[in-house]
């Protein structure tokens, strides 16, 4: 039986790292440059700053779900424009076809042309179909433009995490991931906020302005892109391991003017990566008939219910209603009783800033506490069920039950909170964490594109929905809710610091374990085993 270990590192200058070696009892071996949560943050401060610029990518989907919420009711653009509830929705909903597309194709274009250069092409797309929004004349072209924008935003909600999670150390890389959802928040607050600014703007730049202005983080992430450093991953990837161990050391040691090839914690995660990519490459033969089996790979017995989760953790996401509150917002307090544009659509905006603050602190301790946050769901459950009641029975007659009014928006307040501390970034760091590495490219490809199907029907049936029954919308976002609590408590692991073998158990498979065979044959051949049996401590 090979010994397993835990890599512990003692002592930091800015170009070397000492560290003492362990055996561990569960688990083959760990490793991490220091602390996790804001200490570890801080202390790969360069590779947060790369993760925070990199999450300008979900900064743009967020910035779309904030600003065509303040369109939609816009006086200049319903004048304009005067259309039904259907044609609102698949306005609205058509940016989620092309991002599923979008999503479903990045990672083909990342093996091709390198993650930035993708990043780059993706921000071109996007910049494309925001240009045909901003300059519509009419319904058609703003819809086609949502869709080409949609397509770039769908291969950034792909290309954005899979970079910032290839750059990130260990310690701290479920809270980099977790970044994406707090760039999509505050692309959500920024998007509204600029719209709200521009309203009162006479004519058709009052939504042409702020439709525009989500061409600037484009530009920004496209050009800037550039300036970060590589992905040490996609550098093994193509074999070019000494450049990815140079792109590995400016993201640990960024201080360093040289940096030692033999730090040990350096070799060990590159030799990590290596064998993470001889795993994979063996998997990656062209042919169409090859593709359509590695992507049925997913729904065979080993791999389904690894799948269900991915699948069902973006289905649950969505269907808890929180786009539908992003992207009619507006629309649905006024059906509360609120009357008069300021009060609406700030009482809609500060929906927003509350999602805002409410991910930054999972972002901060995800590591410690894992996905136990997914007990979030029975709170949004509760507030949807509130809101069903007071509606259906406060509707009719709100000017006579302002306090219910005040309730409902008490609940949408207490909704999206309970959303930005569970759902919303861990669906993203589960989907990814649940798959082995031999088809977590497929798997997490799979997990996106549920949830831009489910982004789509949201977008296209909430209008139509509330127009018919605002209570029985709000009901069955409730009763998602509530299943969306029992489901992840019968179904979904725990998989913060959890071994590949302990997983398989949960899944009754043994995909984990023989992927674990394999990593353990390919650590004896690439000398991983040995580099850590020579830094075993003398206290063991």
């Amino acid at each position: 039986m090979h010994r397993q270990y835990e890599v512990l590192p003692t002592q930091e200058d800015e170009s070397h790292t000492q560290v003492r070696v362990f055996p561990k009892s569960n688990g083959e071996y760990s490793y991490s440059y220091g602390p996790t949560g804001l200490q570890g943050l801080l202390n790969n401060s360069f590779a947060f700053r790369c993760a925070l610029f990199a999450s300008l990518g979900g900064l743009t989907f967020g910035y779309d779900q904030g600003v065509i919420a303040n369109v939609l009711v816009m006086k200049d653009f319903v004048a304009r424009w005067p259309i039904g509830p259907w044609q609102k929705g698949l306005m609205t909903a058509v940016l989620e076809l092309g991002a599923l597309v979008g999503a479903l194709t990045a990672g083909a274009l990342a093996d091709r042309l390198s993650r930035r250069g993708s990043i780059c092409f993706a921000c071109v797309v996007f910049c494309i179909g925001s240009a045909f929004q901003t300059f519509a004349s009419s319904v058609t072209i703003l819809t086609v433009g949502r869709a080409i924008g949609g397509l770039g935003i769908g291969a950034l909600s792909m290309l954005s995490p899979l970079y910032i999670g290839e750059i990130g150390a260990p310690e701290t890389r479920g809270a980099l991931l977790a970044l994406e959802q707090l760039g999509i928040v505050l692309g959500v607050v920024l998007g509204f906020w600029f719209g709200f600014f521009t309203r009162s703007i006479p004519g058709s730049w009052s939504w042409r302005l702020p439709l525009g202005l989500q061409i600037f983080p484009g530009v920004l992430l496209g050009i800037g892109v550039f300036t970060l450093p590589p992905s040490p991953r996609f550098l093994v990837h193509r074999g070019k391991n000494a450049e990815a161990l140079q792109s590995l050391a400016n993201l640990r040691f960024p201080k360093a003017n040289e940096f030692d090839e033999e730090d040990p914690l350096l070799r060990i995660e590159l030799l990590d990566m290596q064998i993470d990519t001889a795993m994979v490459q063996p998997l990656t033969k062209t042919g169409v008939g090859t593709e359509v089996a590695m992507w049925g790979q997913l729904l065979t017995a080993r791999y389904i219910r690894r799948t269900l989760v991915g699948i069902f953790i973006m289905f649950w996401q969505q269907w808890s209603g929180i786009n539908a509150l992003l992207y009619y917002g507006p629309s649905l307090i006024q059906r509360l009783g609120f009357s008069g544009d300021s009060a609406i659509l700030i009482g809609s905006g500060f929906i927003n800033i509350t999602q805002f603050f409410a991910v930054i602190p999972t972002i901060l301790y995800i590591d410690k506490l894992g996905k136990c946050h997914l007990g979030g769901g029975a709170v949004m459950g509760f507030s949807h069920a509130m809101i069903a009641l007071l509606v259906w029975t406060s509707s009719k007659d709100w000017s006579s039950h302002q306090l219910n009014a005040w309730i409902c928006l008490g609940c949408m307040y207490l909704f999206t909170a309970a959303y930005g501390t569970s759902y919303g970034p861990i669906a993203w760091v589960l989907s990814s964490e649940v798959f082995p590495i031999s088809v977590r490219s497929r798997g997490v490809a799979l997990s996106t594109a549920s949830n831009w199907v489910n982004n789509f029907l949201i977008g296209l049936v909430t209008p139509a929905f509330v127009e018919t029954n605002a209570a029985g919308t709000y009901l069955m976002f409730a009763v998602a809710c509530f299943s969306a609590s029992v489901w992840a408590f019968l179904a979904v692991p725990e998989t913060t610091g959890v071994s590949l073998e302990e997983i398989d158990r949960m899944f009754n498979s043994s995909a984990g374990r023989e992927d674990t065979e394999r990593r353990s044959q390919l650590q004896e051949e690439l000398g991983l085993r040995q580099l850590l049996s020579d830094l075993v401590t003398q206290e063991e």
